[in-house]
C-alpha cells in the first residue's frame, strides 16, 4: 500500500504522517508526473478553441497527486530530514525539474494559452465574462509561459531547461553542505569556569546538548538557541572567537562542502537564464514582476536607509565601543564577536534589562495562547488542539482553526524545537493550498510553523526570549495570510503574491511583540503567576530601537550583497570574499575579518527563492509600519481596522495587484516616514 494512493481517513483529511514510508515517495512522484502529462495531452490536443475554462483552468486544476506529494516530501526535507529523505531529493530534484519544463515548453499548450489572452485582451473593451481574479489567473498563467521561455527558439529553451535542471541540483547541494557545517561543529566545555557569564537557561540547555551527544560537561552550538546566548551572555572571549568564528567560516573550508564555487554557478546561471530572456541581468528579470519593478527603485530605497540610518549605526557602535573600553581598558579594540556581548552590556547599563530577565515570563505554552489570543481579538477565530491528527514527529502539535462563525478555517501544525534533522531558523509552509473546486467547495489550508525555539530542560519548561516571540508572531502572520485565504484558484491562494508584499502580514504581526495590551494577556512568571511588571514593559519600550540602526544597516548590507550579485551582467570572477565585502562596503561599520564568508552560507538568495530580492524585507519593513500605523490610531483591537486588514490584505491572495490592495486597505501608498518615526529616526 502507499498511502498517496489510497483515502486518507484523518480529520480534515489531514496527512497521514504516521503511515508514510520512504518507499512511497518516489512511486507517487512517477505517477504524479504520469497522471499530469496525461492531463496536460487532453488539454493541449483539446480539438474545440481554446478557452479560459478548457485551458487556462484545467492547467490550474491539473497536478493534483504530484503537488501533494512535492509538497509533503520538499517539507520534511527541511523540517525531518536524513540521509535516506536527502538522497532522494538529491535523485528526484531533477527529474521534477524535467517534468515541469517538459510542460511549459509544449508548444501546443502554449498556443493555446496564448491564444486564450490574445481573445481576451480583445474583448477588453467589450462585454467581459471573467472575474478579476480569473483575469489575473490568465495574466499568470501567460506571463508564466512566456518568462519561463515557452515561446523561444528550440535551441534556447533546451539551454533554459539545462539551466533548471542544474540549478535544482546546486540548490540542494548548497542546503545540504550548509546542514552539514552546522550539525558537525560542537564547542565542548568540561571546565566550568567557562560558562562565566552564561545564564542557568543556556547552561542546563548546554548541559541537555552534551546529554543528547553523549558527551560529559557541556555542548554549544551553532543552532541559534544555543549560539545566540553564548554570544550575548559568555565572559570568555576566545571561546565566544571560537564560536563567531565556526559560523562565519561555514562552507568556506577546503573540503567537498565548501560551496564558493557553487555561489559562483548559481550567480552564473541566473544570469545566463536571464539573459536567454532578454534581460541584461537576473534582477532586471526578476524585479519586473515585483512590487519594486526596477532595480533602479531598489536601490533608491537602501541608499534612503543608508543615508537615514548610518549617521545613528556608527553613535550606536561608539557606545558599544565605549561600554567595552569602560570594563576593558582604553586599549581594548571591539572586534565583531564582542559585539552582541558589550551591546548587552551597554542595555543593561542604559535600561536595566535584558533577553534573560524576560524569559521567566515567557513561557512558550503561554505565549502561544498570547500569540492565538491576539488572533482571536483581532479576528474573532479561535484554536482547538486535536491529538488524534497524525504529525512527523513527537514534538509536532495540531490546532483545528475556527472562524468567528465557528466554520472550519484551517488546520495549524507547531514544530518549535531545533533538532538534527531540521534546518535552521523559522519558516511557515502548507501541507494543502486553499481553493474552491468545480463543485464550490472551499478547501480549506493546512497550514505548518516551523521553528528553532529554546527546547525545555529537566528542570524548566520552554521559556522565550522576546526576539524568539518576535519570531512567533512573524511566522504567525504568514500563517494568518494562508488560514485566511478566500480565492477561488490554490495558484492565487494565500502567500503566492508578490516577494515583495509577501512579509507584510508576517513584519506587521511583529509590532505587537512590546505593547501592553498584547504582553499583559499572557505575560506571567512561570512559577510564580505574577503578571510582567508594568516597570519591566515599559524598559522594553524604552529599549525598543536600542541598536535599531545598526540592525537596519545589517539587512540593507544584505540587501545589496543580493544585488551585486544579480545585477551582473558578465561571468562572476575573481574571489567570492573580495565581492562580498565590496559590495555591502556602504552599510557595513565593523571590521572586516579574513577568512569570513557570507556568501557561501547565504541561503535566501542561493537556495531560498530571494535571489534579487532580499530587499524585499525593509520593503515590507515600509508597508508594515505604515499599516501599524493606521491600527495605532484607531486603536490596537479596532474591528473596524482589523475586518479591513483580513479582507484587503490576508484574504486575497494575489488576486489583484498588491498595491491595489493595499491602498484599498490604507487609502494612499506608503511611505517610509513612518517606519522612521517608529524607529526614532525621524520625529
Amino acid at each position: 500500500m502507499n498511502i498517496f494512493f489510497e483515502k486518507y481517513n484523518t480529520p480534515h483529511d489531514a496527512f497521514p504522517f504516521d503511515k508514510v514510508r520512504l518507499e512511497d515517495y518516489e512511486p507517487a512522484m512517477r505517477r504524479g508526473m504520469e497522471l499530469e502529462n496525461e492531463e496536460i495531452a487532453r488539454i493541449a490536443d483539446n480539438p474545440e478553441p481554446p478557452t479560459f475554462e478548457n485551458t487556462i483552468e484545467a492547467m490550474e486544476q491539473a497536478g493534483e497527486l504530484l503537488g501533494q506529494v512535492t509538497e509533503i516530501f520538499f517539507n520534511l526535507v527541511s523540517a525531518e530530514t536524513n540521509d535516506e529523505m536527502e538522497e532522494l531529493a538529491e535523485k528526484m530534484s531533477p527529474v521534477l525539474s524535467d517534468h515541469a519544463n517538459d510542460i511549459m515548453f509544449n508548444a501546443k499548450l502554449a498556443e493555446r494559452v496564448r491564444e486564450v489572452k490574445m481573445t481576451v485582451d480583445s474583448l477588453a473593451l467589450k462585454d467581459n465574462k471573467l472575474t478579476i481574479e480569473q483575469k489575473e489567473l490568465l495574466r499568470d498563467t501567460y506571463l508564466g509561459f512566456v518568462r519561463s521561455g515557452a515561446y523561444l527558439p528550440k535551441q534556447k529553451q533546451q539551454r533554459l531547461k539545462a539551466i533548471g535542471n542544474e540549478m535544482s541540483k546546486l540548490d540542494l547541494q548548497f542546503s545540504q553542505n550548509k546542514l552539514k557545517e552546522i550539525n558537525d561543529f560542537v564547542l565542548h566545555i568540561t571546565d566550568e569556569a567557562d560558562l562565566d557569564g552564561l545564564p542557568e537557561s543556556a547552561i542546563d540547555a548546554a548541559r541537555i546538548a552534551a546529554k543528547e551527544k553523549k558527551m560529559k560537561g557541556w555542548v554549544i552550538t551553532l543552532h541559534s538557541p544555543s549560539m545566540s546566548p553564548f554570544m550575548t551572555y559568555s565572559s570568555r572571549r576566545e571561546l565566544r572567537k571560537q564560536v563567531w568564528m565556526a559560523y562565519n567560516t561555514i562552507c568556506t573550508h577546503d573540503n567537498k562542502r565548501n560551496n564558493k564555487a557553487i555561489v559562483k554557478r548559481i550567480v552564473d546561471l541566473c544570469r545566463e537564464e536571464a539573459q536567454i530572456m532578454g534581460y541584461k541581468n537576473y534582477a532586471d528579470y526578476v524585479l519586473e514582476e515585483r512590487m519594486a519593478k526596477n532595480k533602479e527603485n531598489v536601490y533608491q530605497l537602501l541608499r534612503q536607509l543608508i543615508e537615514a540610518y548610518k549617521p545613528t549605526a556608527l553613535k550606536e557602535l561608539e557606545a558599544i565601543r565605549a561600554m567595552a573600553r569602560e570594563l576593558e581598558g582604553d586599549d581594548f579594540e571591539l572586534m565583531p564577536w564582542d559585539t552582541g556581548y558589550y551591546s548587552n552590556k551597554l542595555q543593561e547599563k542604559l535600561y536595566n534589562i535584558n533577553s534573560e530577565m524576560l524569559r521567566p515570563y515567557l513561557e512558550l505554552s503561554k505565549v502561544k495562547e498570547g500569540v492565538f489570543g491576539l488572533a482571536t481579538r483581532l479576528y474573532g477565530i479561535t484554536f482547538k488542539q486535536n491529538k488524534d491528527i497524525p504529525v512527523y514527529h513527537p514534538d509536532v502539535d495540531v490546532f483545528e482553526v475556527y472562524d468567528r462563525d465557528g466554520s472550519f478555517l484551517a488546520l495549524l501544525y507547531c514544530d518549535f524545537y531545533p533538532r538534527e534533522g531540521k534546518k535552521s531558523g523559522a519558516w511557515m509552509t502548507t501541507f494543502k493550498g486553499q481553493y474552491v473546486d468545480k463543485e464550490g467547495v472551499n478547501h480549506r489550508p493546512h497550514v505548518s510553523l516551523v521553528m528553532n525555539f529554546t527546547k525545555p530542560t529537566d528542570t524548566k519548561p520552554a521559556l522565550l526570549t522576546l526576539g524568539e516571540v518576535e519570531t512567533f508572531l512573524h511566522e504567525f502572520g504568514h500563517s494568518l495570510h494562508e488560514m485566511f485565504s478566500n480565492c477561488q484558484y490554490e495558484e492565487l491562494s494565500g502567500t503566492n503574491v508578490y516577494w515583495d508584499f509577501v512579509e507584510l502580514p508576517s513584519q506587521f504581526m511583529e509590532n505587537f511583540a512590546i505593547e501592553k495590551e498584547f504582553l499583559s494577556t499572557f505575560a506571567v512568571h512561570y512559577q510564580t503567576g505574577e503578571p510582567l511588571p508594568d516597570k519591566l514593559i515599559q524598559r522594553i519600550v524604552d529599549s525598543r530601537n536600542f541598536c535599531v540602526a545598526m540592525g537596519c544597516l545589517r539587512q540593507v548590507s544584505f540587501g545589496l550583497l543580493d544585488m551585486a550579485y544579480y545585477t551582473l551582467e558578465d561571468e562572476l570572477s575573481g574571489d567570492i570574499e573580495l565581492f562580498e565585502k565590496t559590495a555591502w562596503k556602504d552599510a557595513v561599520i565593523t571590521p572586516s575579518i579574513p577568512g569570513t564568508c557570507m556568501s557561501v552560507q547565504f541561503s535566501h538568495i542561493m537556495a531560498g527563492g530571494y535571489a534579487a530580492g532580499y530587499y524585499s524585507y525593509k520593503w515590507a519593513e515600509v508597508l508594515d509600519a505604515d499599516a501599524f500605523a493606521v491600527f495605532k490610531q484607531h486603536g490596537l483591537f479596532d474591528q473596524q481596522t482589523a475586518d479591513s486588514f483580513r479582507e484587503n490584505i490576508l484574504s486575497r491572495g494575489a488576486t489583484e495587484h498588491p498595491m491595489t490592495l493595499y491602498k484599498r486597505f490604507r487609502g494612499q501608498e506608503p511611505s517610509i516616514d513612518a517606519l522612521l518615526e517608529r524607529n526614532g529616526i525621524k520625529r
